[in-house]
């Protein structure tokens, strides 16, 4: 009986392995801003892509003569409730409003009833005009809803950044790792030819193609990605450079496994801290980068709601302070964010903070 009470005494319980990963987040989950930080992005965010929802000229439903219209999802025209016209229903008319809510009819409005190109032509104050009941931001200097413009301008910055991170990552790790795992000619004419392509003005480069094609959204993220991965390039290129040389990998050689099962399974997984470290930051660059160049004039289309372009409507406009100030706060409030999420991101796949 003695003899099973010290084999049960000795037997001890089996310590779990926790993978990198979940070390990765448990470290990251203890910097509390990081944290909140990623909450805070994420909510924001996910709010934006709701932004018909919350913030739009047309109501969610309307209940008019026993019947269900879906504005936001349908166009009617003013005929349909009342009106003279068969052009599209102005429900900021004041005629409009007062048909949705006789009767027992009745209509459900976003919380903020004006989209990002809405122009409130009944507005009680000339434009730019101030906070106030029926626009809480105040309006800019063509009338239209300032918190609508932040809200969708927030969206596309979001938007766009994610595209030309996700570009930048795709171009920056491909490149990089070519260069790392080949070495010698390959990695040698990689490298002068980076330095001649980042040697190219792309300020003016901007400014050329804006002149000869029609500004788009889409004609920016081609033109800004084909400089935005040159950065990312150098790291991954320098992991591959260390990596290659492991033992692992030359089992791996040994064993005849293809060069890009290496380069894929191997090397790349033990390559993805620079990678992941650098999303962050380079979000913050591409939405910088998106501001600017609408600042300038050279971004987005005109009428295309933007942070940049509602900065320039603040510098043109000083006294109507509220366009500045609010743009400003959503853009520091935005890079700040994300910089931090990158410095608990950074500080979680520290290597020398791996055993805390």
């Amino acid at each position: 009986m003695s003899g099973w009470t010290h084999v049960s005494n000795s037997i001890k319980p089996a310590v779990l392995s926790v993978s990198p990963g979940r070390h990765a987040w448990r470290r990251f989950r203890q910097n509390k801003l990081g944290l909140y930080s990623l909450v805070l992005f994420s909510v924001l965010v996910l709010m934006s892509l709701f932004a018909e929802v919350l913030s739009n000229d047309k109501p969610l439903l309307v209940s008019y003569q026993g019947e269900l219209y879906f504005p936001l999802v349908k166009t009617y025209s003013e005929k349909t409730f009342a009106g003279d016209f068969e052009t599209p229903t102005d429900y900021l008319d004041p005629f409009i409003r007062d048909k949705l809510t006789q009767n027992g009819n009745w209509a459900v409005y976003p919380p903020n009833p004006y989209g990002p190109r809405t122009i409130n032509y009944f507005a009680k104050e000339p434009n730019p005009s101030a906070p106030s009941r029926d626009n809480w931001l105040g309006t800019d200097d063509r009338g239209r809803d300032l918190l609508a413009q932040l809200i969708y301008g927030f969206r596309l910055s979001v938007l766009f950044g994610l595209a030309l991170t996700f570009t930048g990552v795709v171009i920056g790790v491909i490149t990089g790792a070519l260069q790392g795992y080949a070495g010698g000619k390959t990695d040698l004419v990689f490298q002068r030819f980076m330095e001649i392509w980042g040697s190219m003005p792309e300020l003016y480069l901007l400014i050329i193609f804006s002149a000869i094609f029609a500004p788009s959204v889409a004609l920016l993220l081609f033109l800004l990605s084909l400089f935005g991965w040159m950065g990312l390039s150098d790291y991954v290129r320098a992991e591959f450079l260390r990596n290659r040389q492991m033992d692992y990998v030359r089992a791996a050689r040994a064993l005849g496994v293809s060069n890009l099962h290496i380069m894929w399974r191997h090397i790349l997984p033990n390559s993805m801290t620079p990678v992941v470290t650098f999303l962050p930051f380079r979000m913050s660059a591409a939405i910088l980068a998106l501001t600017s160049l609408d600042f300038l004039g050279l971004g987005v289309p005109p009428g295309t709601p933007s942070l940049g372009e509602l900065l320039s409507q603040g510098k043109a406009n000083i006294d109507a302070w509220w366009i500045s100030l609010s743009t400003f706060a959503v853009l520091v409030i935005t890079l700040l964010l994300l910089t931090f999420m990158g410095d608990a991101l950074r500080d979680a796949l520290d290597p020398r903070k791996a055993n805390t």
